[in-house]
């Protein structure tokens, strides 16, 4: 199994939340991590600031075009943050569970 990371932001926790248990249940990721995190970035011509929630999705390579279609669908943001991060290594124990939680 190759497994990915996905790295996305949301604007509370609310909707976080709500993205992520409908991803959860969709089986196209085994786990999320989220932190509030302060924000810094440009938006319509000025600097913006406030609280953001980070989110670390867990999920397998062969999950990812479902993935990212799913968040362009359920996010709130406008213009969304997708990050793919792959995985070079990852220990066997968990690279299973992932694949008995995705594939049965």
């Amino acid at each position: 199994m190759e497994a990915i990371f996905v790295y996305t932001t949301f604007p509370d926790w609310e909707s976080a939340r709500k993205v992520v248990r409908e991803l959860l249940e969709r089986k196209l990721i085994v786990c999320a991590n989220m932190r509030e995190h302060e924000a810094m970035y440009w938006w319509e011509g000025k600097i913006e600031e406030g609280k953001e929630i980070g989110v670390l999705l867990k999920t397998e390579v062969s999950r990812w075009k479902a993935l990212r279609d799913a968040l362009r669908e359920l996010h709130p943001y406008e213009v969304p943050l997708i990050a793919r991060i792959d995985l070079d290594k990852l220990n066997r124990e968990y690279s299973e569970w992932m694949a008995r939680v995705l594939f049965g």
